[in-house]
């Protein structure tokens, strides 16, 4: 199975019952063969340009690992879903998510040894 970054964008009316939409997406992804490994929601949020009529939308990101054949079944099945307004489904760039790794293990260890560069020199 591969991983995947699923970002969901739902409709704003459904704000107070979030729940809702997100267990159909997850049920979506799980009767493809995925699962979700992570889930962050970003809350409302305005969007660059109307879709749909609607100005704002409750942004969620997903990481979710999918057999070869589910990204079809899902993009399929997102398409015609009415609580979601856009998804954007794309394959997790490794080199990226390591390299970001890497970055925060360095600024974690500098942190903790002290060094910042916004010292000044006495």
């Amino acid at each position: 199975m591969k991983e995947y970054e699923l970002t969901v964008l739902i409709h704003p009316d459904l704000e107070s019952d979030i729940e809702t939409p997100l267990t159909k997406v997850r049920d979506i992804i799980k009767n493809a063969g995925g699962e979700v490994i992570r889930e962050d929601n970003w809350g409302k949020k305005k969007m660059a340009y109307k879709i749909n009529r609607e100005d704002f939308a409750v942004y969620v990101y997903m990481d979710v690992k999918l057999p070869a054949d589910a990204p079809l079944k899902i993009s399929n099945t997102l398409n015609i879903t009415d609580e979601v307004l856009r998804y954007l489904l794309v394959t997790v760039d490794e080199k990226g998510r390591k390299a970001l790794e890497d970055a925060k293990t360095r600024a974690a260890s500098s942190a903790a040894r002290g060094d910042d560069d916004t010292k000044e020199e006495e």
